[in-house]
């Protein structure tokens, strides 16, 4: 089958080759066809290396399609079933999930070191533990959730990861108040869907903070209220915030020098949620004296912040009611040959999302 691989970290373009094989089917799994799978920035990082991820593998990790075959004890779905593909399913079992916390569940992870795929040239992994950039996936069961028959595939696949985290950073782990201000740096996929949330919860003032011109342009149209550059962001603050700064401020690149911006732009007493993923040598400085003096509350959010489950459900729910706009973050659709050409949009910053259509 064809499959987009990269063959070692640190390059930068894939090559979509037809001599991969999905691995790894059995008890417990079920093989996916992909029919459509987005483009997040964090494909792009664990190509780079920011993101710790082993090669040679297939990026990709926001995909949906529906199943061929299930495995021995597979009673979640079978074969013909529409799903999503959870590239961090919650076991049920461990403390995490225990306490509630399911989005902090690891048993995914432990599959992201075992290679899905395989090439005559030997074992090929795939990202966190899927790889989408594909045209069929043998996955543990838990990543595979049904979705129903009027959820369209391109939309499904935004559900899987950008779409729940960027609406869970502001609906679960911000929990952002009606009337308040918010400020989102950041503007791809991931930050129009915290904005969408912001605007869901009744945020007075929605600032996006974007370098880039087309972004802000299209945040506008989501629910910011205003859109400027990283320059211009002092001049917002001290406007519409009298200088204090925003109630709540959302980090959507995964950098500490933007993450240190957004601080600096949380009002004392405010909340800033951290929703970029970034490397684990980048290092965010707070002095002793400011995190107990300024009470800034800094909350990491992970996969939106909540049960993946449910957010998935309610992003379905909030859709069909018309409450969020999911089709309107496509802003590019190509097919599985033209992967490279997506990937220097999102480079760019051209694309909000892209769709690969397989």
């Amino acid at each position: 089958m064809r499959a987009a691989v990269l063959h070692e970290i640190g390059q930068d373009k894939l090559e979509v080759l037809d001599d991969v094989e999905a691995t790894s089917f059995g008890p417990g799994r079920v093989k996916i066809r992909v029919r459509a799978t987005g483009l997040c920035h964090s494909d792009l990082s664990a190509m780079s290396g920011v993101l710790p991820q082993p090669g040679p593998f297939v990026p990709g990790h926001e995909g949906a399609g529906e199943i061929l075959e299930v495995g021995e004890g597979v009673t979640n779905v079978k074969p013909g079933d529409r799903v999503v593909v959870c590239w961090l399913p919650a076991c049920n079992a461990c403390p995490a999930c225990k306490r509630g916390q399911t989005e902090l569940c690891l048993a995914g992870f432990m599959n992201a070191g075992t290679p899905n795929f395989k090439r005559p040239g030997g074992d090929v992994f795939g990202m966190a533990g899927t790889g989408t950039f594909t045209e069929e996936v043998v996955v543990d069961a838990g990543c595979a959730v049904p979705i129903p028959d009027d959820v369209p595939f391109d939309i499904a696949a935004l559900i899987g990861c950008g779409v729940t985290t960027g609406l869970g950073a502001a609906l679960n782990t911000a929990d952002v108040e009606a009337g308040s201000s918010v400020a989102v740096i950041g503007c791809g996929g991931v930050g129009i869907s915290a904005i969408q949330g912001a605007r869901l919860r009744g945020a007075a003032e929605i600032v996006a903070v974007d370098p880039v011109a087309s972004r802000r342009e299209s945040a506008l149209k989501f629910g910011a209220t205003r859109a400027v550059s990283p320059d211009e962001l002092p001049d917002a603050k001290q406007t519409l915030t009298a200088g204090e700064g925003f109630d709540y401020v959302f980090e959507v690149v995964g950098k500490s020098a933007t993450a240190r911006t957004a601080y600096e732009n949380t009002r004392r007493g405010g909340t800033l949620v951290v929703v970029g993923a970034g490397a684990m040598d980048d290092f965010l400085q707070l002095s002793m004296f400011e995190l107990f003096f300024d009470e800034k509350r800094i909350l990491p959010s992970m996969y939106g912040g909540g049960d993946v489950m449910r957010s998935y459900e309610r992003t379905i729910a909030l859709w069909r009611a018309g409450r969020i706009d999911l089709e309107g973050l496509i802003t590019h659709r190509v097919p599985l040959s033209d992967i490279n050409e997506a990937l220097d949009q999102m480079r760019t910053g051209v694309a909000l999302r892209t769709c690969i259509e397989i």
